[in-house]
């Protein structure tokens, strides 16, 4: 994914396969915190834990295990709204919200790698 971000947003749209790089990457990406999130969940459900609704909660049921803060939990959330939008909305998707999802992307799960592993060394 960093790779495709130091193109332009006119060159990734103008180019069908790095758009759909782009796409299918962030929603990969996306889709395996989840993943994480609820296997996490899952080995650690004796610890009092509400189990999740949705996807955006598996970040937020994080927090209460002790992975990351509710800070990093309300902004690394907002990507399952891009995965949403990804996944079901491809016909009228906002190509610059995706684009602009990117970095975002880049630093919250750079982060969230971070936050798993110290996680997992205890």
């Amino acid at each position: 994914l960093s790779d495709l971000a130091k193109y332009t947003i006119d060159e990734v749209a103008k180019d069908f396969v790095k758009q759909a790089a782009v796409e299918r990457i962030l929603e990969r990406i996306i889709a395996r915190a989840i993943d994480i999130n609820q296997h996490i969940i899952a080995e650690n459900e004796n610890k009092n834990i509400s189990a999740p609704k949705d996807y955006k909660e598996t970040f937020s049921a994080m927090v209460d295990l002790g992975v990351y803060d509710k800070n990093f939990a309300g902004e690394i959330s907002k990507s399952v709204g891009t995965r949403n939008m990804l996944a079901h909305e491809y016909d009228k998707m906002d190509y610059s919200k995706v684009y602009n999802s990117m970095g975002d992307c880049l630093r919250d799960y750079n982060k969230y790698c971070e936050f798993i592993l110290k996680f997992l060394e205890k």
